[in-house]
């Protein structure tokens, strides 16, 4: 494991390495995670293509996912950031996304937004102020709430994989 690019009160964030792509899709793989990630596989191929997808966004653009440690356990409990996304649709071509994912066990704790926060400050000062866009599943009202404390603001909906999403933005 390599150092800590960011590190909070509880939280160390890493850019990925292979070895934490077993960590990360034993996250997606309970259902209750994946609920509101769209079509989002959980066998082993779709993972490694979204993981090696988001490794290379820091690759390309100097930026993309970290993955969260529990700095006690040094458990990976998630991962979140900032990414390069093409989407398909208004607003998500070609600009930063934002997204998290955390493991069940540490809902509610405030976990995801903590990592944000600092993820979004690090994205700051690494790259100046961009608009952000986000999409979260409408009936995602966990997400919704960590989307408004980081700043950000609908704009508007789309069908995404299936489920409606509420396209949200942050500007600086």
């Amino acid at each position: 494991m390599t150092d800590a690019l960011i590190t909070t009160d509880r939280l160390a964030l890493h850019q990925p390495q292979a070895c934490d792509l077993a960590a990360v899709a034993a996250i997606v793989a309970d259902g209750a995670v994946r609920r509101f990630l769209g079509n989002r596989d959980a066998q082993m191929p779709d993972e490694f293509a979204r993981f090696a997808r988001n490794a290379g966004s820091w690759a390309l653009y100097g930026y993309g996912n970290f993955m969260v440690r529990d700095r006690v356990s040094g458990d990976l409990i998630g991962i979140c950031g900032v990414f390069h996304s093409w989407r398909g649709f208004d607003g998500f071509d070609d600009v930063p996304e934002a997204g998290w994912i955390f493991a069940r066990p540490v809902w509610g704790r405030g976990c995801a937004t903590e990592a944000m926060r600092a993820a979004l400050a690090w994205f700051d000062r690494a790259h100046g102020p961009h608009r952000i866009a986000c999409m979260i599943d409408t009936d995602n009202h966990a997400s919704h709430a960590v989307a408004r404390k980081l700043g950000f603001a609908v704009y508007g909906a789309h069908h995404f994989g299936g489920h409606a999403v509420v396209l949200s933005q942050r500007t600086i």
